[in-house]
């Protein structure tokens, strides 16, 4: 359960509670509201987390949400599951090393303006890490995610204390349109919640490792549950700090929040303490994900998807082959720049796994009622049904509001059907 804390923890915590508050300030310009989103963000994971957890603890297999959707709804879904989630876990990969590569370079000088090498290098080095075994791979995570909770519970409590209430005219004041009601308030809060939501997701973590669980009937639901608390958790103290230290005016619309504050509280310091906060906080995230990756073509290699060699794990009990394949593809886009063109897509991929998964819930009650469930979602089938249209909401909203990456993303699934159809000759019928 640790691990999965862990995973889960690495992987939601990123840049995006760095960046995100100045988003939702901008969208609801009161500390009540504002508030509230990240709230709300966290029902939607928490519910997602409990719908998805009574399918990983049926029948837990590793590979993420893939063998879900693959043994719920059939072999294309579970195809197309399988490989847009490999594809945006690799960008996303790529992406959070290079922004690593960008906070080391001004510390240390010889990188500076080398963040390819240095993002290339460090994906390297876990891949090199985690061939060592499973239990080299736990205990990096479990470190490295403690060490990054840690420092930003730390970065909260001082700003807490020390940030002098430069916030505290927001607490009892807000701007007219912050306060204003109708179709203009439901539009900013939409929008405001989507930013969060897009914040917290990682809470899938856990079910990429079914079968690496001593007790996954047990553990992985309690993961899940546990590390969407944990991180609502650090999220709520690490705004209230925000809030705390700068009025909701002054976080309105910065596309770096946390910077803003740090140099608030620490002076000319404080950019030196965020970069090494990141540098650490981005290490746990390029582990979680490079643990993740490997785990979808290796699953997808036993249900006859990819080429069986995909499947072999080591002595230690890593998928070396799948391992070394989703690290050259993660390495391939930060060479070629071209992980920016993956993650414009990842929105409307991870959404639609979402809506795949969720669906899945509701075949398998209804088709296999008697198979056994160690963890059942309570309030069946209201708080999946809720979570399911909320989903397909934001796809929809995905689609409104970005067209143009929504129809390319579409495109890609309708260029799936010709690959599966050419793979999906050989893989295994469930």
């Amino acid at each position: 359960m640790a691990f999965g804390i862990a995973v889960l923890v690495g992987n939601s915590i990123g840049m995006g509670i760095l960046r995100t508050p100045g988003e939702v300030a901008q969208h609801l310009p009161s500390v009540g509201p504002f508030m509230a989103i990240w709230v709300l963000g966290a029902t939607y994971a928490l519910l997602g987390a409990l719908t998805v957890a009574e399918l990983g603890a049926m029948h837990p297999r590793s590979g993420g949400l893939y063998p879900i959707v693959y043994d719920g709804l059939g072999p294309f879904p579970g195809f197309v599951s399988g490989w847009t989630d490999w594809i945006s876990t690799c960008g996303s990969m790529a992406a959070v090393a290079i922004v690593l590569g960008e906070y080391v370079g001004p510390l240390v000088p010889a990188l500076a303006g080398r963040e390819a090498l240095t993002g290339s290098c460090v994906i390297v080095g876990f891949a090199l890490l985690q061939w060592g075994g499973v239990r080299i791979g736990n205990v990096a995570q479990q470190v490295t995610s403690l060490i990054k909770a840690v420092a930003l519970v730390g970065l909260a409590i001082v700003a807490l204390v020390l940030g002098g209430g430069a916030g505290e005219a927001s607490v009892v004041t807000a701007r007219p349109e912050a306060v204003a009601g109708g179709t203009a308030l439901f539009a900013a809060v939409v929008v405001a919640l989507q930013s969060a939501i897009f914040t917290y997701d990682g809470w899938t973590g856990p079910i990429y490792f079914g079968e690496e669980v001593r007790n996954p009937g047990r553990d992985v639901p309690r993961a899940m549950i546990g590390g969407v608390l944990v991180v609502l958790a650090i999220y709520l103290l690490l705004n209230l700090a925000f809030v705390r230290v700068l009025s909701i005016e002054e976080m309105a619309g910065d596309p770096f929040v946390a910077a803003t504050a740090a140099t608030r509280v620490f002076g000319p310091a404080g950019d030196t303490v965020l970069r090494v906060m990141m540098i650490f906080s981005l290490i746990a995230t390029v582990n979680a994900l490079q643990l993740m990756a490997s785990r979808v073509p290796y699953a997808m290699s036993r249900d006859g998807f990819l080429p069986a060699v995909l499947g072999r794990v080591n002595v230690g009990g890593t998928p070396v082959p799948s391992l070394l394949l989703g690290t050259a593809i993660s390495v391939i886009f930060v060479l070629t720049n071209t992980f920016e063109t993956a993650l414009a897509l990842i929105a409307f991929f991870f959404v639609a796994n979402y809506v795949l998964t969720f669906t899945t819930l509701f075949v398998m009650r209804r088709r296999a009622p008697e198979l056994d469930r160690p963890f059942r979602v309570p309030a069946y089938p209201w708080l999946p049904g809720i979570v399911l249209v909320g989903s397909v909401g934001f796809l929809v909203g995905a689609v409104v509001s970005d067209t143009a990456n929504s129809l390319i993303a579409l495109l890609f699934l309708a260029a799936s059907w010709p690959v599966y159809w050419l793979l999906g000759r050989r893989a295994s019928v469930r």
